[in-house]
């Protein structure tokens, strides 16, 4: 079990601190943490990581997304090929532009209302069980209805796109490997 804490980004990090710097000090400023592909499966408290707005985790065998409402900064959040079933506790990262989430579990597409900045979203490639498709909650869609640019969501067994016009401001939507038979353009 491999829990991404303060002391391992400290111990971790390309960024050291000066001697005269106090390992809090040291944690605000981060921008950048990558810790893919460590077999890490939580995520604690990121608070003191004040300047933080990228964090890679993918390849990881994370199954619930914790800990990231202190993140406030962040613009970026890579958690592909994970254990993720149920996207939740974004809610405060307002700040949230690119949401990578291809490879996980997730069966359905809610918990990002209020995440007004996200313009990408990919949920590409969830490991569904046989015969289930990728859903979309309309509260969600409706959140994001505005900000969303870029939507990747290819080989999830979906059938109708239809609940997607809501989406005004897409300009790309990744969607091969589906079930589509027909999707009208406009």
């Amino acid at each position: 079990m491999v829990r991404l804490t303060l002391d391992l980004i400290a111990k971790n990090s390309n960024l050291k601190p000066r001697k005269e710097e106090t390992t809090s000090q040291y944690l605000k400023k981060i921008t950048h943490i990558n810790f893919s592909d460590k077999n890490i499966d939580a995520i604690e408290d990121l608070s003191p990581c004040k300047n933080l707005s990228v964090l890679y985790l993918y390849d990881n065998r994370i199954s619930q997304m914790t800990n990231l409402n202190y993140a406030t900064n962040l613009t970026h959040l890579y958690l592909q090929n994970n254990c993720i079933s149920c996207i939740e506790n974004l809610r405060s990262l307002k700040k949230l532009e690119k949401l990578y989430l291809g490879g996980n579990y997730i069966a359905v597409i809610e918990g990002l209302e209020g995440l007004e900045g996200l313009r990408e979203l990919h949920v590409e490639s969830q490991r569904l069980p046989l015969g289930e498709k990728l859903l979309f909650d309309p509260r969600t869609l409706h959140s994001l209805a505005k900000s969303l640019s870029i939507l990747n969501i290819s080989n999830n067994n979906i059938d109708d796109i239809k609940d997607l016009e809501i989406l005004e401001n897409l300009n790309q939507l990744i969607a091969v490997d589906n079930q589509l038979l027909l999707v009208k353009v406009v």
